[in-house]
């Protein structure tokens, strides 16, 4: 059906959310509207808006893509009895045709996602928390890659920062982008100085096997950490500059000096990536060139969870040896405490100062006899001719 040029079109983020909904990616759904990936960024950013033959045919779009609103909870509980599928997310029990995105391949163009996907209504935590996870985990764990230029530090700061979001899964889920939310907290672990003294991170990792590949990521690597951390958000992951400062915690003209002397430093060593276009590309080319997998969402909440444990009873032992050791503090501890007398004033208990006793008459006569001895020992011996 043709449509006017005042077509209505949701709202950028909703236009975001129905695409990541069929698992496509910008690059994917420009090619089917025929414009550029920048194009489609900018429309779902809210930067721009579609305009004429181009509006119709992404309202076309929008309006096919449209996910049908999830499955009641009864109606769901019954598929996973009669299914028999302990992992509903991982079974194919999401009201999209799919919970998980495909792998991406470099030759495919692959994305890095910049927000997850929205809570459907009426889902158990963990059944939202999983749904968040197969979306976003993959591709955290490669951006997190170039951050570091370490995989097995790349993993443990995903899986940290997604043990954090279920431990604090009530704030995390009602946050408008849970996805940034765990990329934040796991870019604060990867990054944090504190690695350097651990033995394992003294000797640097085998790098990647392409030529190409192992330049770009020693020209990141050799940026400074906030710079690193800006472009990969920005051309990268591709966040708009509002939302690169946000998240580095900077203000919008620092973000955007931060990005463009990184840029500056990349095109230097790397001239055929000035083109932001092109360093996008070999960004995402990078990222997927690694094969690097997360472990299951039902790993990582256990983990989690034990560690949570650990943590409350350390806690709870903690405080009771306190308590324990104050209580005996109190119990031996003097009740009652005698004031310092005063200078000069007497002392009651003390008995008195007294000097030695009268000699006697037989300590009289010792004495005269000691004093009639020699007092400087035996006589003293003179020689005598034989």
């Amino acid at each position: 059906m043709t449509q006017s040029a005042a077509t209505p079109l949701p709202t950028p983020k909703e236009r975001r959310r129905i695409r990541e909904a069929k698992s496509l990616t910008q690059a994917q759904l420009a090619a089917k509207v025929g414009v550029t990936r920048e194009t489609v960024r900018s429309w779902e950013s809210g930067r721009t808006a579609p305009r004429g033959r181009k509006r119709e045919a992404y309202a076309r779009l929008l309006t096919d893509l449209t996910v049908r609103p999830p499955a009641r909870n009864e109606e769901r509980d019954q598929d996973r009895k009669r299914a028999r599928q302990p992992e509903p997310v991982a079974a194919g029990a999401v009201p999209v045709e799919s919970a998980a995105a495909p792998e991406p391949s470099p030759a495919a163009g692959t994305e890095l996602p910049a927000a997850g996907p929205e809570q459907p209504a009426g889902w158990t935590p963990a059944e939202a928390f999983d749904l968040l996870y197969t979306h976003a985990a993959p591709f955290l764990v490669r951006q997190t890659y170039l951050l570091t230029g370490r995989r097995t530090l790349a993993r443990e700061a995903v899986e940290r920062a997604f043990q954090q979001a279920w431990e604090r899964w009530p704030e995390v889920a009602v946050d408008p982008d849970p996805a940034g939310w765990v990329r934040a907290a796991a870019y604060e672990y990867a990054m944090s100085p504190w690695h350097r003294l651990r033995p394992a991170h003294r000797q640097p990792e085998a790098p990647p096997a392409d030529a190409d590949d192992r330049k770009l990521l020693g020209v990141l690597l050799s940026l400074p950490p906030v710079h690193r951390r800006a472009l990969l958000l920005y051309d990268g992951v591709g966040l708009d500059l509002p939302e690169t400062a946000a998240e580095t915690e900077a203000s919008t003209p620092a973000a955007a000096n931060r990005i463009l002397n990184a840029r500056d430093a990349v095109a230097e060593q790397l001239p055929e990536l000035a083109v932001p276009e092109q360093l996008h590309r070999r960004l995402t080319e990078l990222a997927g060139a690694e094969k690097l997998d997360a472990p299951k969402s039902a790993l990582v909440r256990s983990v989690g969870e034990k560690r949570t444990r650990f943590w409350v009873r350390t806690a709870i032992a903690v405080t009771t040896l306190i308590v324990g050791a104050t209580a005996l503090t109190v119990r031996v501890a003097p009740t009652h405490y005698e004031p310092v007398p005063a200078p000069g004033a007497p002392v009651s208990g003390v008995p008195p100062l007294t000097g030695p006793d009268r000699l006697t008459a037989q300590d009289l006569e010792l004495r005269r006899l000691l004093r009639a001895e020699l007092s400087g020992g035996p006589e003293r011996l003179a020689p005598v001719a034989e």
